[in-house]
């Protein structure tokens, strides 16, 4: 028998653990040790790391291999040493919905009330938009901070939301791209994995996980959400961090705008203590777990929001990334709005039609390679429970290139009606609950 040559042995290998999951087999940690090793350092390709991804989406991972995983994922790369931030530190990550821009006013929030919040934050994932993208639509912000930038930050400013490093699970760093464009983005260990990995080796010493429900959310069933839920707060106490996660709506977009610089507008709206009611109880409710989890639970972040400390911290921020917080922000050039057919009142928006809506119209990417337009978005100009009457805008469009709101406004139409994605009924709806459970 002939022997294999070292490159056949790799490709060997990596077919011999595709094989595995696709069969419904369990991993064992060397082969889980060995493919991300392997993937790190270019020795399997993207086509054979999209397939054993899917594999994995199809047939799941045990607690076991899904704890390994995320294991090999720290070891790809360094760890972060937090130990020399005065202040307790805590982050936040959501799973990804329509409009969350929660992020935004959080983290300066939760940081001007007396923690420090190394948030590492990612681009956007399918309909969903990603934090890094909408930061980028200010003149001069800088998503790239170095390690040793990160830790001066948390220390002057209290608050950071950058990239990981590419020293930080690198392995998820590519792995996260891949997953965007493979349809592969709903495997829950791997959501797990992908987020507690950042997290962990960030050195973060508590966890506020958002896990998002409903049909903008990547869970769209309860029992799905709590799996992942429970998941990433088993693995976050596993290796010493304190973890919590609530569970939240994501059937309507948050807020009004969906986008990016949009959705940075909506967000300095209510660090200035406007902002929709909805985004507001969010970011409240959030701020009050991670100050809990940071052992500040007598501080009052809406009291920071009254009076101007989280705005400060915010432009603070903004500016220590090279940002001007000044800035005017990017305006689309062209824009359309939908208007209601008749009187009534608005009982839906579907979070993931507006949400593929805006990824159309340019605020999101089809490959993980490609830009995205700073001033695309969608602007919800009636949300559920507000009455409307025939001739109202409800939906607002906006895109640089005037063919992508003509391919996308014939879809919002044709889903406003009585059984389509944008409901107008004779009746108010019922106010959904905004959170739905808590685990942790």
């Amino acid at each position: 028998m002939t022997e294999l040559s070292n490159d056949n042995s790799k490709i060997a290998g990596v077919v011999d653990v595709i094989r595995t999951k696709r069969d419904g087999g369990r991993l064992s940690d060397a082969q889980i040790d060995w493919t991300i090793a392997a993937y790190t350092r270019g020795e399997i390709a993207d086509e054979q790391m999209s397939a054993l991804a899917m594999a994995i989406l199809l047939r799941g991972m045990d607690t076991g291999e899904i704890a390994r995983w995320t294991a090999a994922m720290i070891a790809s790369g360094e760890r972060l040493d937090l130990s020399g931030v005065p202040r307790p530190t805590v982050d936040k990550h959501s799973t990804g919905g329509v409009g969350d821009k929660i992020t935004l006013p959080l983290t300066p929030l939760v940081a001007a009330c007396g923690a420090a919040v190394p948030q590492l934050s990612g681009r956007g994932l399918g309909h969903t938009g990603g934090t890094l993208d909408k930061l980028e639509s200010i003149p001069g912000w800088r998503a790239e901070v170095t390690n040793a930038r990160f830790v001066s930050q948390l220390r002057d400013v209290g608050a950071v939301i950058c990239a990981a490093g590419d020293g930080l699970a690198p392995a998820d760093r590519k792995l996260y791209a891949l997953r965007d464009v493979t349809g592969t983005v709903e495997a829950i260990p791997l959501i797990a994995s992908s987020i507690m990995s950042k997290k962990i080796a960030e050195g973060t010493g508590a966890l506020v996980l958002d896990v998002k429900v409903g049909t903008g959310a990547f869970m769209s069933s309860v029992a799905d959400a709590r799996e992942l839920a429970r998941t990433m707060v088993d693995l976050g106490h596993a290796h010493g961090v304190r973890t919590v996660a609530l569970l939240t709506d994501m059937s309507t977009p948050l807020g009004r705008a969906v986008g990016n610089a949009v959705e940075v507008t909506e967000s300095v709206e209510v660090l200035a203590g406007g902002g929709p009611a909805d985004v507001v109880a969010l970011t409240l409710a959030l701020a009050r777990e991670m100050l809990d989890a940071a052992g500040l639970p007598d501080a009052d972040p809406a009291a920071a929001l009254r009076d101007g400390r989280a705005m400060d911290t915010w432009r603070a921020m903004i500016a220590a990334q090279g940002g001007d917080p000044h800035a005017p922000l990017p305006v689309a050039a062209e824009a359309e709005l939908i208007r209601a057919d008749r009187d009534g009142y608005l009982a839906a928006v579907d979070a993931r039609l507006i949400g593929l809506a805006a990824w159309r119209l340019g605020a999101g990417r089809a490959r993980k390679e490609d830009p995205v337009s700073a001033a695309a978005g969608v602007i919800l100009h009636r949300r559920p429970g507000d009455a409307v009457r025939a001739g109202d805008p409800i939906v607002e469009l906006r895109a640089d290139d005037p063919a992508r709101i003509a391919d996308v406004a014939p879809d919002i139409v044709a889903a406003i009606g009585p059984t389509g994605g944008i409901r107008i009924a004779d009746q108010p709806p019922s106010a959904p609950d905004l959170v739905l459970e808590r685990i942790g």
